[in-house]
């Protein structure tokens, strides 16, 4: 058995609340068992405030592995907890757009997740910090959070990342670009933004936006979508998802271990689609913080 190799035994956790949690419990409880899963624990978890709860009370007993289903926000919220631990973070992707299972390789069907869990690694991975709360993948400032604090449930749960394209069109006409200041330490670069990410991953609502950056590499980026104009917005998400050779004219990028970000007028912040906090604040890399489980690759 491979160094690398992850526990056959795990507590599982899902979110009932997330798009697919509800239907997906049982098919996953016996997915796993099929897979050589041998599940210690598992808990659907119908109130909003409990999944955190119910994953703290479960690292208590220091399993080897807990499997977390829901959403990227679910999953944001409980890996604070598995800092200075030894237990595997694994996931089911059970949201709308799943940016952290694409992230890590690893595809967004519940298929996927469960052969990655049964067949897969163990992998060290760095997490982004906002003003210490802790991401698994992205965070944003902009048209995203005010998106995330209004979009009516039934339409993100029934109509998914459509959903959320027909409320940003909605929205796009109350909205107002903004004045972005980040502070890498040696200089203050200043910009008009109508969107800010700031990404410890790949993807942000399930679309890739920026290339060059994984979840090893030590580095937060932060990725300002430059100008006042909110066709240019569209204009920057429609070539960044067709992967147009001018994707990168739309954007301008600044990365280190830390960043000071400001804006004006103060902008929302949402971290992994669920608001968190306001500007100013300090984006940064905590390296090397958790085990998750990851496919296995053709190199490994």
């Amino acid at each position: 058995m491979p160094n690398d190799a992850l526990p056959k035994q795990a507590v599982l956790v899902v979110n009932a609340m997330s798009r697919n949690g509800a239907d997906a419990f049982e098919q996953a409880c016996t997915m796993l068992a099929e897979h050589g899963v041998d599940l210690i624990e598992a808990h659907p978890i119908k109130d909003p405030d409990g999944l955190q709860k119910a994953v703290r009370k479960a690292l208590a007993q220091r399993p080897p592995m807990i499997i977390v289903g829901g959403g990227d926000g679910s999953l944001s919220s409980t890996i604070d907890d598995f800092l200075g631990t030894d237990t595997v973070f694994a996931i089911l992707p059970l949201g709308t757009a799943n940016s952290f299972s694409r992230s890590l390789g690893m595809g967004p069907d519940l298929e996927a997740a469960v052969d990655t869990i049964a067949n897969g690694r163990k992998l060290r991975i760095d997490l982004g910090a906002i003003d210490g709360d802790y991401f698994v993948n992205a965070a944003a400032m902009g048209l995203s959070p005010l998106i995330a604090e209004t979009i009516p449930h039934k339409l993100k749960k029934y109509l998914g990342i459509v959903g959320y394209l027909l409320w940003a069109v909605r929205l796009a006409f109350k909205f107002q670009p903004f004045r972005l200041t980040v502070d890498d330490g040696e200089k203050q670069h200043r910009t008009w933004a109508t969107e800010a990410r700031i990404f410890n991953g790949r993807y942000h609502g399930g679309v890739e936006l920026v290339d060059d950056v994984d979840l090893q590499s030590g580095d937060i980026v932060v990725q300002a979508v430059t100008g006042r104009s909110l066709f240019g917005l569209a204009w920057s998400w429609f070539a960044t998802l067709f992967k147009l050779r001018s994707r990168k004219q739309t954007t301008t990028e600044y990365r280190g271990t830390r960043l000071r970000i400001s804006a004006k007028p103060t902008q929302r912040i949402s971290i992994d689609g669920e608001l968190s906090g306001s500007t100013p604040v300090t984006a940064e890399v905590a390296r090397a913080a958790v085990w998750v489980a990851a496919p296995r690759t053709a190199e490994t």
